[in-house]
């Protein structure tokens, strides 16, 4: 335990200095909100990686990966792909240029303002307050469960309020630039850790092809269970019309790797640079990025039953007792020299600090900004930043009540829920406001309240990850849900293993569509603003 805390205090050190920093450059809502708009292209790059990979991603996903196998390097693809390329280069500028046309500073403002209606700015912040905080709850859990294996002196729920004070202090003083200039360091952090990981994990066991040969042979190993559910083995993922190729495939790869694109915490980056140009450049440096943050994650956890079982003798999810949260810290713990284990602390104390803060900030100005602000007179600036610092504490502090509630094995799948949630309700509207002048009013609130309810359906009551443990379906039909009883094998009985987004995204975007061709356009001197230099 004395040999970690050196490192953990040297680095809260670094952190508290960039958020006092970051304070003193904070002097009114544009600064809080959006870093003054002046961040460069590395900050940027960094930020935003450190912000969409976090210990949910690492521990969580990382541990999905010791469970599912190498299936899992298809999000990578698609993080790269669609989070970094697709929305920098096709998102992002137009995002920013847009943004700054109608004086944006939230993503829910800037929907909000693209088709002049305050009840686009007050639904979409509302939904992102109350469900960013169950996100969030999962980045908490990850490190916490880190530290738990860690310093096992200390209770976990005593980590949960260590971990949430030390994140709140900076982001409620320093908003968005605190948050901005802390990512940037932490991401670094986390990139070294990563590539150190990588490097030996293939050491261990002989090289990379060595490494998967291993995995390959070990075919035999996959618990009956996970068979029965469709998993054919580590390195061949899993049959796609199963149980377990549903979930990793719709819920894992589609949900998170599409949803990614209208992430509230992300896009409301592309705001915080001066010019295009910024942008441009922090494609390169976010792709590197997030290679090495997912791609070695789901490596490492996918590897970990080689290395498991020829050390303990057991695959990686017998190890961790059925919880795969755990699969990631114990191999650290467990696998990796002392010396390691305690920078790789450090590195995922960094990626959560990275990830929670600016789920607190987006969380807390959607309150704030969107609704509050809507109904409260502010007097002046001070008053909406101190306005904005209440909000970023009630987000806080519902982070930590559903840290405290959420079950085990539950960071992915939280994950997967925000993402594809937001995908539902925003996306299309999102992608439509930048690129298509016929989408209308009447056609953006359709979609957006279409997509929310039609996610929310479909979760609750077709869903059975998530409408078992909720039981609102049993409780109203007497069914766990909608399709129970259907034969087993048949295409209803597959689509409670379904993602939501699946379905919801679609029906989002035909609604948005069908709607605008039905509705009258919006006026053209609106339109000429929000297209002021976007082209």
């Amino acid at each position: 335990m004395d040999g970690k805390i050196p490192g953990i205090l040297i680095y809260l050190i670094i952190i508290f200095y960039l958020g006092y920093k970051a304070w003193k450059k904070t002097k009114q809502s544009t600064d809080y909100m959006l870093a003054g708009r002046q961040m460069n292209p590395f900050i940027l790059a960094m930020s935003y990686g450190a912000t969409f990979v976090s210990t949910s991603a690492i521990i969580g996903f990382g541990g999905v990966a010791g469970l599912f196998g190498m299936s899992l390097l298809w999000l990578t693809f698609l993080t790269i792909f669609v989070g970094i390329f697709i929305a920098m280069v096709f998102f992002g500028k137009r995002t920013r240029r847009m943004g700054l046309a109608l004086d944006a500073h939230t993503f829910p403002e800037l929907l909000g303002r693209r088709y002049k209606s305050k009840f686009i700015q007050q639904f979409s912040g509302v939904v992102i307050f109350l469900f960013i905080p169950v996100y969030a709850a999962a980045v908490l859990i990850g490190i916490c469960r880190m530290l738990e294996v860690a310093f096992p002196e200390v209770s976990y729920g005593a980590w949960l309020l260590i971990v949430t004070g030390l994140v709140a202090l900076y982001v409620i003083t320093g908003g968005l630039r605190a948050v901005m200039y802390t990512d940037s360091f932490q991401g670094s952090i986390m990139a070294l850790m990563m590539l150190i990981l990588i490097i030996s994990t293939y050491s261990m066991l002989g090289g990379i092809t060595e490494a998967h040969q291993a995995l390959t042979d070990m075919i035999n190993l996959v618990p009956a269970k996970l068979q029965q559910g469709g998993m054919i083995g580590w390195t061949q993922g899993a049959h796609l019309e199963s149980p377990i190729g549903l979930t990793i495939y719709t819920t894992i790869i589609y949900g998170v790797g599409i949803g990614v694109l209208a992430q509230p915490q992300l896009a409301i980056r592309y705001m915080t640079v001066p010019s295009d140009r910024e942008l441009n450049r922090a494609v390169a440096i976010g792709g590197v990025f997030i290679l090495l943050m997912t791609g070695v994650a789901f490596l490492a956890g996918a590897l970990s039953n080689v290395v498991f079982y020829k050390e303990f003798g057991k695959i990686s999810i017998a190890m961790a007792g059925g919880n795969f949260d755990k699969i990631i810290p114990l191999y650290i713990d467990k696998i990796m020299p002392g010396w390691f284990s305690g920078l790789f602390l450090v590195a995922m104390f960094a990626a959560a600090m990275s990830t929670m803060s600016s789920q607190y900030h987006v969380g807390g100005t959607s309150l704030a900004r969107d609704f509050l602000e809507q109904h409260v007179k502010i007097g002046n600036g001070g008053s909406s930043l101190k306005l904005n610092r209440l909000g970023v504490s009630i987000a806080v502090i519902a982070t930590l009540v559903w840290a405290w509630v959420l079950p085990g094995s539950i960071i992915a799948r939280a994950t997967a829920f925000f993402f594809g949630l937001c995908a539902a309700s925003f996306l299309p509207i999102y992608v439509l406001g930048l690129y298509w002048k016929g989408m209308t009013k009447i056609a953006a609130k359709i979609s957006m309240v279409g997509g929310f309810s039609f996610s929310m359906f479909w979760l609750l009551f077709i869903h059975l990850k998530e409408a078992a443990p909720v039981g609102l379906c049993e409780a109203l039909t007497g069914k766990i849900t909608l399709v129970e009883g259907a034969t087993k094998g048949s295409w209803l009985w597959l689509l409670q293993w379904v993602d939501p987004n699946v379905v919801a995204l679609p029906v989002s975007l035909v609604l948005a569509i069908v709607v605008s061709y039905a509705s009258r356009r919006m006026e053209q001197k609106h339109l000429d603003i929000c297209w002021d230099n976007l082209c």
